[in-house]
């Protein structure tokens, strides 16, 4: 896991190496201003007459140990700050670019709302853990470490009560380490959950106030809201513990030095012991106790932090289950599709196939249409064209070749999909469209947004094509959606174009006007149209009828309403406007 996240140091290493070197210089320079004070102390107690100069050259001394020490500590406060923040940055970026990279089945394993608590709240956990690990985690051995050493050269045998307490210390903040990690778990785990009832509700949020839910989705937010809250109210309880520890600790050290130490000064008349190295001794035990108070408080960060950094770990080290090959493809002849035997589960553990013994060949240039109930896998089917998933059993060809020996970006690039739930993205609509085309001109977004009818409305906008999409197209209709996303895919002329129930918020007429657009426009392009109104694929090549995940008919559309039951009954349900045009009413 450390070696992972590590990699996302990069260009900020130095900044991270030359941290805990400013610390060190520091911490020496901080463990040596008690020793010069205890020296001058000890001067002038031991020699009647102190020259003024000789107190204004320890005085000196103590300064400039102060002012480099300061300097030290600034700039390792910088360092650290800048390696930190460019680490918090690199591995941001790093997770974004993993989850670009993941097949759908990656992406199943993660929820939406879970990515983003692990790019925004694990990534600052383990932001603020990494500046403690490269500041204070060094800062505070070391400080320990030299206090200790000046303990014992200043107190004797005194700093014995330091190595009898710092068991204790252990011993209490491994314990409350131990019970805080599964807590932590737990949190996140409702954090997720709190993300996606906010991420859900604004997202419906339409649907909400249609619904008249506001209520409902209140109660549902408190209650995530109430166990995050109660959970953490948990964990910042036990943690709690461990100040008054560390407190307690060192407030027994203090009576002890003070009183012992006391009455060795006295009893031995300062030989044993003096006042100068009393003073100092106490000074050190400020120092060993508040490194170890340190050290506590970074325990238990890196504790909060441990399990956002496993977070993030999962997702950096997933591996795409879909990759292209070293002698991959980069060229494809054509746009006709074959499925031979291909059968398709989303999981190894699935108990049943989403896809059953698929055989189907489209020639390229054919449009087939796609017809079939509610769960009957036409989306699964289509995606399997591009490898948005691949095949569990049997072969998807593309242009004649297994897809599986393309390049995968290749192979994407020359198929267009228009998915069933349409996506634009905030910008114009003229950077909405380039995403099919990022060198098109103007004139050819212009006849694309004609072919797919998207000029009637885009006209009528004051900034026309200037005109600013809000984020998933939340200032355009659906229908409108839909046909600024078909004119995105036109714009790419793909070998295959793929239109996932895209016209279904659009009437019959513009329906038609965009099928015809597409068979001028692009005729060597492959057409799949996957839809629930017969008239859209009814004048398609072939059309075939999916049923639980298998092929139940195959034919035209004439074919298709003598010899196939399902078929009949779609088409009877929709009869009127259909009965009339085929005069079979």
């Amino acid at each position: 896991m450390i070696k992972t996240l590590l990699k996302s140091v990069r260009e900020y290493k130095s900044a991270s190496i030359v941290t805990p070197l400013f610390v060190f210089f520091e911490v020496i320079l901080e463990c040596i201003i008690p020793f010069v004070i205890a020296e001058m102390v000890e001067l002038i107690e031991t020699q009647a007459t102190v020259n003024i100069y000789t107190v204004l050259k320890y005085g000196a001394v103590v300064v400039l140990l102060a002012l480099f020490s300061l300097a030290f500590g600034t700039i390792a406060g910088l360092t650290a700050a800048k390696a930190s923040c460019g680490f918090a940055k690199n591995l941001r970026h790093d997770l974004y670019y993993s989850v670009q990279d993941f097949s759908f089945e990656n992406i199943d394993k993660f929820s939406t709302s879970s990515l983003v608590t692990r790019l925004t709240t694990d990534v600052t956990n383990v932001q603020s853990a990494y500046m403690m690990m490269i500041r204070m985690a060094i800062r505070s051995p070391f400080m320990f470490i030299f206090a200790i050493v000046a303990a014992f050269i200043t107190g004797g045998s005194l700093a014995w009560i330091f190595v009898i307490v710092i068991p204790i210390l252990g011993f209490a903040v491994f314990g409350i380490a131990t019970k805080a990690m599964p807590m932590f778990r737990r949190v996140f785990k409702k954090y997720d959950n709190l993300n996606a009832s906010v991420q859900e509700n604004i997202k419906g949020m339409r649907v909400v106030k249609s619904f008249v839910r506001e209520d409902y989705e209140k109660e549902k937010f408190g209650t995530a809201s109430k166990e995050v809250c109660l959970d953490f109210t948990k964990v910042d309880r036990l943690l709690a513990f461990n100040s008054p520890v560390m407190q307690l600790c060192l407030n027994i050290v203090m009576v002890f030095i003070l009183s012992i130490g006391s009455r060795k000064v006295v009893t031995s008349g300062g030989e044993a012991l003096n006042v100068a190295h009393l003073s100092a001794l106490l000074t050190y035990g400020f120092m060993i106790l508040s490194s170890l108070m340190m050290i506590s408080m970074v325990f238990v960060m890196l504790t909060m932090s441990i399990e956002s950094a496993r977070r993030i770990t999962e997702v950096l080290t997933e591996k795409s289950t879909i990759v292209s090959k070293k002698d991959a493809i980069t060229e494809i002849n054509d746009g006709s599709i074959e499925f031979t035997d291909v059968s398709f589960k989303y999981s190894k553990n699935a108990s049943r196939y989403a896809l059953s013994n698929i055989n189907l060949s489209v020639a390229s240039g054919e449009t087939l249409g796609i017809i079939g109930g509610t769960g009957s896998s036409k989306s699964t089917l289509v995606q399997l064209i591009s490898r948005l998933y691949d095949v569990t059993e049997g072969t998807v060809k593309v242009g004649g070749v297994d897809v599986r020996d393309y390049d995968v970006e290749v192979l994407r690039n020359n198929v267009a999909v228009v998915l069933q739930k349409n996506v634009l993205f905030s910008g114009t609509i003229k950077e909405n469209l380039r995403w099919g085309n990022k060198e098109a001109t103007d004139e050819e977004m212009r006849h694309a947004c004609h072919l797919a009818c998207a000029d009637e409305f885009i006209d009528l906008f004051p900034d026309g094509y200037d005109t600013y999409i809000e984020q998933g197209g939340a200032n355009v209709s659906g229908g409108q959606k839909q046909r600024l996303c078909i004119a995105r895919a036109l714009l790419k002329r793909p070998k295959i174009l793929i239109l996932d129930d895209s016209t279904s918020a659009v009437d019959t007429k513009t329906d038609a006007f965009i099928r015809k657009s597409m068979r001028e426009y692009i005729p060597e392009t492959t057409k799949l149209i996957i839809a629930q109104r017969i008239s859209s694929v009814q004048d398609a090549d072939k059309i075939i009828v999916l049923d639980g995940g298998r092929i139940v008919a195959m034919g035209n559309h004439e074919e298709l309403l003598q010899s196939c039951d399902v078929y009949r009954e779609i088409y009877v349900s929709q009869n009127n406007a259909g009965g009339e045009e085929d005069g079979t009413k």
